[in-house]
């Protein structure tokens, strides 16, 4: 089985792509709905993955999403409506993580 390169995003439903690009990560939370697929979780395909970030439907309309990077002591909560956005905002945070964590970075 081949992993990904960098990250892997899981969704409830059982959709999983490795190394998912901005569309992909706009097609997975915009997908999202609040009854058999709450959430997405995006993580390096490793063992003991040292960050992760999900996105889950609120109830009242919206997405929490959250970030955590263990190394770098960052826990962060906040809400988005504008599934582009998300897609935008998670595709950096993910990059800058995965490009710090490769030999000569």
């Amino acid at each position: 089985m081949v992993r990904a390169a960098y990250y892997r995003a899981d969704s409830e439903n059982g959709d999983c792509v490795d190394d998912p690009s901005e569309d992909a990560l706009f097609m997975l939370v915009d997908d999202l709905d609040d009854a058999d697929n709450t959430f997405v979780v995006i993580q390096p395909d490793e063992a003991d993955p040292a960050w992760f970030v999900s996105v889950a439907v609120l109830e009242e309309g919206g997405y929490e999403v959250v970030r955590r990077d263990v190394a770098r002591r960052e826990h962060q909560v906040s809400t988005a409506a504008e599934v582009g956005e998300i897609a935008r905002d998670l595709t950096i945070w993910m990059t800058e993580r995965a490009w710090s964590g490769r030999a000569g970075a």
